[in-house]
């Protein structure tokens, strides 16, 4: 359970003002219809987290322990430092693919906006943390829907209330515990 929680935690904070985040909301504003935006939503992160997921425990079969115990509490460090940084969004990304109706849209931007981003990489490390790719993506595929779907349904009023110099900044101490804590080969984060 700590796999989901943490995953689902960590994800719905580092996107709370992320370039997806503010994708959602774009969306929203063009093409009014919720539902089909959230439909898209979710595939496209449960395909690219599966993707990522896929290639965390992947990862944790080639790496020894030792080495990866370095990497993912380098990692981890890492997500801090960059979850400060909040992404803008690209004109160019709400454009793609507007033929293929409200759903490919979304799930086309969603998936290429998703490539690299900072709730990706944070998808690969925690699978290979936790060593349960299914339980995290599920954690950081619901992350993702906690900070999105207010934003579909809501809107920018909903953005501009929230403070985000402190949500980025929980999300990052999150991450930086992480990182800590494995660096000192701590098992268990909250037992």
């Amino acid at each position: 359970m700590e796999a989901l929680y943490i995953s689902t935690g960590v994800v719905s904070l580092a996107e709370m003002g992320d370039k997806t985040q503010l994708l959602a909301f774009i969306l929203a504003a063009r093409f009014r219809k919720p539902l089909p935006i959230i439909a898209g939503i979710l595939v496209a992160t449960l395909l690219n987290h599966g993707l990522a997921g896929a290639l965390g425990a992947w990862i944790s079969t080639v790496v020894s322990p030792d080495a990866m115990r370095w990497v993912l509490g380098l990692s981890f460090l890492g997500m801090a430092v960059w979850t400060m940084f909040p992404d803008k969004i690209e004109e160019e990304e709400t454009h793609v693919a507007q033929r293929l109706g409200i759903f490919g849209a979304t799930f086309i931007t969603f998936f290429l906006a998703e490539m690299g981003d900072k709730t990706q990489i944070a998808t690969v490390a925690l699978a290979a943390h936790y060593g349960a790719p299914l339980v995290v993506i599920a954690g950081t595929t619901l992350g993702m829907l906690i900070a999105d779907v207010p934003a579909v349904f809501v809107g920018s009023r909903f953005a501009a209330k929230i403070p985000m110099k402190l949500v980025h900044s929980i999300a990052a101490g999150i991450f930086a515990l992480m990182g800590v804590l494995t660096l000192l080969k701590v098992e268990k984060l909250f037992q």
